[in-house]
């Protein structure tokens, strides 16, 4: 039976879980609206957005949040250079979704930390699915960049990652899109200009 006083405590508590739940709700509105903006071409007024968003969820903010913030925010940038660092920072979030401390690679090609931060071998589960579009953009950046070998090996990431992805629009699509860029690096003609020509979507935003 429940007793008097416990039903007066689990009130406070009930309605903190769904004030947390509001504004977590809230900031992937917010994002979902930037992107929005994004997709219509107006990127600046997105970048903004985005930029006030980061600004206060901070780094030890929300690792989804930070995820698919990071992922847009790139799309957002006109410096290659900048949507690399965006794009590092979208997988660094998914890399921490267990909390502080599991960091992904420094960067393609230099190993684990070097300070003794623990690497995760295996995707977060509710982040895998996220994976082979993340590993796809860096790729893209790489080749932005003039950096064929680094835009091999996140490319070959994404490949292996996509076991993560369901059979549908979003995971053909990324599958499609890594095909291209597999094609482009080969130099086998008619690849196409490969992904990151335009907003690369999750499967949260995908049609």
């Amino acid at each position: 039976m429940i007793r008097p006083e416990q039903v007066w405590q689990s009130k406070p508590e009930a309605a903190v879980t769904e004030q947390q739940e509001a504004s977590e709700d809230a900031v992937m509105t917010r994002i979902g609206q930037a992107v929005i903006l994004l997709h219509a071409g107006d990127r600046e007024e997105a970048r903004n957005r985005l930029g006030e968003i980061w600004s206060e969820i901070g780094e030890q903010g929300d690792s989804l949040h930070r995820c698919t913030l990071a992922h847009y925010m790139a799309d957002a940038q006109d410096d290659p250079a900048d949507e690399l660092a965006w794009d590092l920072r979208a997988l660094t979030a998914a890399a921490t979704a267990d909390g502080p401390g599991d960091e992904p690679d420094d960067g393609p090609g230099t190993g684990p930390p070097q300070d003794g931060r623990p690497v995760r071998e295996e995707p977060h589960p509710a982040m895998r699915v996220f994976y082979p579009s993340l590993h796809l953009s860096l790729a893209a950046d790489y080749v932005k960049l003039q950096r064929p070998e680094a835009a091999r090996i996140h490319l070959a990431r994404a490949r292996a990652a996509t076991g993560a992805l369901s059979d549908d629009g979003y995971g053909n699509g990324v599958r499609a899109a890594i095909a291209r860029l597999e094609r482009r690096l080969a130099g086998e003609p008619g690849a196409g200009p490969g992904p990151g020509t335009g907003p690369r979507p999750f499967p949260e935003q995908s049609p």
